[in-house]
Parts: C-alpha cells; structure tokens; sequence
C-alpha cells in the first residue's frame, strides 16, 4: 500500500456519496493528488477543507491507479478571508486553476511555494494591487511548468536585450520599443515587475500583467473550453480593476 504524508494546500473539494468528499490538494513533493475523504462533509471536516487552507494530509491507496483515502489536519486556516468578497473571488480562481490545469502525481515544487505565497499575500499584504501582482506572477510560472512560457528576456524581432515594452500575442515574446513601432495597439504592454525589476507595480502594471497571462492562459491551457473558470477570472479582474484604481 502507497502512503503520502505531505502538508497540502487545498485547491478542489467535491461532494461524494451521502457523506464523503472528493479533495484535490497541491503538494511539494508529488505534486496534484486527489483522495475520498471520508465524512468529508460533515461539521468537524468541512472547515478544514476549504480551498486554500493549508493541511497535514496523509494518502492511502492500494494501487497507483485507485482513488485512495485521504485524512486531513489544518494548519493554517484562510476561511476568514472567504468573508472579503475579493479575497474570496482571488481565492477561488487560483486553487480552481490549479485544479484544473495541473496533471495529477507529477511534482511542481515551485508552484506549491508560489501559490503558499500568493495566499500569504492576500491574507497579508496592504492592498489588493500587492497581492494581485503576486497573481500574476503565479500565472505565469504555471504558463512555465506546463510548457507554455513567455520569453520575456529578448525582443522576439531582434535578439535585443535593451528596451523591452511591449509582449506579442501570437509568440508570447517580449518586443523592443523600436520594433514594435507602429504595432503598439496589437501588443500587450509588458510591466517591468514581470521581468523582476523591483519596486512596487502601479495598477496599470497589474492589469497589464493579468492582461498577459489571462490571455495565454485562455489560448494555451485552459484553450477556451473551462467558460465557467475563465467566467470566473473575468470577473475578479473587473473588480480588482475598480478595487485598486
């Protein structure tokens, strides 16, 4: 019998049977798993498996091929943060994301860090601008990890290193000022925070940002075909747009 004892994040709960649950947590070390928990909806589990809640989770399952049982502990709770609708909102996309990209069992050790920090950020950080920056940025490292990552290093036209503005839709490659002359309003404006230039974006740098990554996200990953999950970032997009304007 394989066990898995990990800390966990919670990304997906579903409902299974008269009492059971369906839990899909990230972890470090194996990645994406998923487990039945059983009486996961009753009073005492139900808080613990709430989407972005870190846990102690342990994994039981004969074969590879079966759904094996999982039982959780908490260690950190985020559930105070699902009463600020756009914490909420932010929360729910980046665990459902995660969820629904990621295959199951293969290991994204940097994408576990970075969804911890994006959910410290939204419990922490003094305003949504910071923590949907980190959002961004999360984005487009699992555009990365699943093989789809921006070239933001050199202009896509000329190998150049020195002026970067602007990223093509097409390549997802960055483009200098001087070749995107006359092009400007086809390409995306490139925040210098996503080539890890330091300081504090400005709410145009992030939405500029989540203009980038939605749009690759939609085209490379979730391919246009999960409406309801890019409904659903569409939507906290135009609040954060008003939240931090």
């Amino acid at each position: 019998m394989a066990v898995l004892t990990a800390e966990a994040i919670v990304c997906a709960v579903r409902a299974h049977g008269e009492h059971g649950a369906i839990l899909r947590a990230l972890t470090q070390q194996a990645g994406l798993v998923a487990g039945y928990v059983r009486g996961g909806r009753s009073r005492r589990l139900r808080p613990i498996l709430v989407p972005g809640n870190a846990i102690a989770l342990e994994l039981r399952a004969r074969t590879e091929d079966q759904l094996g049982g999982a039982t959780a502990e908490l260690l950190t709770s985020r559930a105070p943060l699902l009463a600020e609708p756009l914490a909420a909102a932010a929360i729910d996309w980046v665990t459902s994301l995660t969820a629904a990209t990621l295959p199951e069992g293969q290991p994204y050790p940097a994408l576990y860090v970075a969804l911890a920090a994006v959910l410290d950020a939204i419990g922490v950080a003094p305003s949504a601008r910071q923590w949907a920056a980190a959002l961004a940025r999360y984005e487009l490292l699992l555009l990365a990890e699943l093989g789809f990552g921006l070239n933001l290093e050199e202009c896509v036209a000329t190998g150049s290193a020195e002026d970067l503005a602007f990223v093509s839709p097409k390549s997802g490659g960055a483009v200098s000022i001087g070749a995107a002359a006359g092009y400007e309003e086809r390409l995306f404006r490139l925040p210098p925070f996503l080539r890890g230039q330091s300081g504090d974006p400005s709410t145009g740098d992030v939405l500029d940002a989540l203009a980038i990554t939605g749009h690759f996200l939609d085209r490379d990953v979730l391919d246009g075909r999960n409406r309801a999950l890019l409904t659903s970032r569409e939507r906290l997009v135009a609040r954060l747009g008003r939240a931090v304007a």
